[in-house]
């Protein structure tokens, strides 16, 4: 894939500097793969939009994972935040990741499961009227934020969506993250979410 280097951080502030002169406080679907990952861009964005988290995550291993995770993410919503949950269907997953199972994490599998979770907030955000969707994976370090930002931008315009062009990890988000983490006593997951990283990393821990 040709990604046309595009600085995300700038973009996202240019975006907020406008909504600041212009006195405009807009509606944000965001997407949270979990709670640790959102806190430091609820502290960032919060200002600027009236949000709503998503959590949508099909992905995630095993379901006493999911719920544990799910509970995280409500526990840190405060103020004027709104929370939405999106539907465990585990079995979508795995018929995406049918033929992938053994690729490497940050491979094919992965940009199928992002794909996966970005289609399915764009079309809330477009069912809810929303006027900006976005997601909290850039802020990984592990996460691409130039192929996240391709593949937000071609889902939002398949539903006619305006997504936020953002690199979380910027500005030392993840640091960031990682302090919020430990001010709220948030669980933090020492793997991505799926069945193959679970495995993945738990091979690692026993070797």
């Amino acid at each position: 894939m040709n990604l046309q280097k595009i600085n995300y951080q700038k973009e996202l502030e240019k975006v907020l500097d406008t909504l600041r002169k212009e006195g405009k406080v807009p509606t944000l679907l965001l997407h949270s793969c979990c709670a640790p990952c959102s806190s430091y861009v609820l502290e960032y964005l919060s200002e600027y939009f009236k949000i709503t988290v998503f959590y949508y995550n099909p992905n995630i291993y095993p379901e006493s994972e999911y719920t544990k995770r799910i509970l995280e993410q409500q526990k840190l919503i405060r103020n004027s935040v709104s929370f939405l949950a999106g539907s465990y269907d585990k079995e979508q997953f795995y018929e995406m990741a049918k033929g992938l199972e053994e690729v490497k994490e940050g491979g094919e599998r992965c940009m199928k499961c992002y794909e996966m979770r970005l289609k399915k907030t764009a079309q809330k955000a477009a069912e809810g009227g929303f006027d900006f969707f976005t997601t909290t994976l850039s802020i990984s370090p592990m996460k691409n934020a130039q192929k996240l930002g391709c593949e937000n931008e071609k889902v939002g315009a398949e539903y006619g969506m305006e997504y936020l062009l953002s690199d979380f990890k910027k500005k030392n988000g993840y640091k960031r993250s990682i302090e919020l983490s430990a001010i709220y006593g948030l669980y933090r997951q020492d793997y991505c979410g799926c069945e193959f990283s679970y495995k993945a990393r738990k091979s690692q821990t026993e070797k």
